[in-house]
């Protein structure tokens, strides 16, 4: 039986300030903040994440890490060193752990040109102390943190632009201690772990399939070419989007350019109980990064003013998929 998760807390950069908003049972349609986090002077942020309790938020900047009250209070901050004049090519990434104690911090350090490699470190969520500092092979422009919803281990998908994806798992040891493992593929996205914790999805870095792993082991259950979803794959290919939708549900984007070059995407449900397509889903979304499965049958747009908006339905299979069909073309988020 799945365990009945927290409400999720997404936040959005609007007006120069952080906006939280709390999805949880029930509350469809546009999303209302439920609050709102003040910056720091000339702060520029990158990514951002609130505590379930709403009272703090901790967010990212080229340069350092940050943790201020709903008030604007400081609580602590730690910078990167040395201080990095590069604008473009590194975006610092964080993530909070389940219980709320720790904060998971990726620094792209070589593409700041600090002159060394990249870290991963965790911080004490109260204090901002360093509790462990990991080293990483990678020459990354930017990662994305995934808390797994049971045991609390963190995953990192770290994009290297076009030399392919990392994907490293931390986990707190029963003395306290992280530890870290790097998953074996040099050219796969994480997109998402399904609501259970059992499992996660991946993409080819090159996007020519989708496949579904056992977590921890990382071992394939299945995957999906993009024949599988009736598409020539000399036209078509898989998205870096999607992630669950249910349990037992998937949503796979696939994509590609029609006659006229204009870029389209069509949006498939996947069995993940049968590793097979189970129809095409609609969505209203202007790119295939605004849509965000939330796992529980609802799902997130971009709305107007930029607050989210929250969707649900019983989703029906479709007739089949008309490539040439194009939609609004989107922009990319993996580097």
């Amino acid at each position: 039986m799945i365990p009945e998760p927290p409400p999720k807390v997404i936040t959005r950069l609007r007006d120069g300030r952080i906006h939280a908003y709390v999805v949880g049972a029930g509350g469809y349609g546009t999303l209302e903040p439920a609050a709102v986090f003040p910056l720091g002077a000339g702060d520029e942020v990158v990514a951002s994440v609130v505590t379930q309790d709403l009272e703090r938020v901790v967010y990212t900047t080229l340069n350092r890490v940050v943790c201020v009250t709903r008030a604007g209070e400081l609580m602590w901050a730690s910078d990167f060193e040395p201080h990095s004049d590069v604008r473009h090519g590194h975006r610092p990434g964080c993530g909070l752990s389940l219980d709320g104690r720790t904060v998971w911090v990726y620094r792209p350090d070589a593409m700041a040109g600090r002159g060394g490699g990249d870290q991963w470190v965790v911080h004490d969520a109260g204090t901002g102390a360093v509790l462990a500092r990991q080293e990483l092979e990678t020459v990354g422009h930017g990662a994305g943190h995934h808390v797994h919803p049971v045991d609390g281990s963190v995953y990192l998908d770290i994009g290297e632009g076009q030399d392919g994806s990392v994907i490293l798992r931390g986990t707190v040891g029963a003395d306290g201690e992280p530890e870290f493992v790097t998953y074996p593929w040099p050219d796969r996205c994480l997109i998402d772990l399904a609501p259970s914790g059992q499992q996660f999805m991946t993409v080819d870095h090159g996007q020519a399939d989708v496949a579904f792993h056992d977590h921890p082991s990382g071992d394939v259950v299945f995957a999906l070419r993009v024949e599988a979803f009736g598409y020539d794959p000399e036209e078509a290919f898989v998205e870096w989007s999607g992630g669950y939708l249910t349990e037992d549900t998937a949503i796979v984007t696939l994509g590609g350019e029609s006659e006229d070059e204009e870029e389209w995407y069509r949006y498939h449900l996947v069995d993940v109980r049968t590793g097979k397509p189970s129809g095409e889903f609609t969505v209203q979304a202007s790119n295939p990064y605004e849509l965000v499965p939330l796992g529980d049958g609802s799902w997130l747009t971009g709305g107007p003013g930029d607050d989210p908006v929250r969707w649900s339905s019983a989703p029906e299979p479709s007739a089949p998929p008309h490539p040439a069909a194009p939609t609004s073309p989107c922009e990319g988020q993996q580097p």
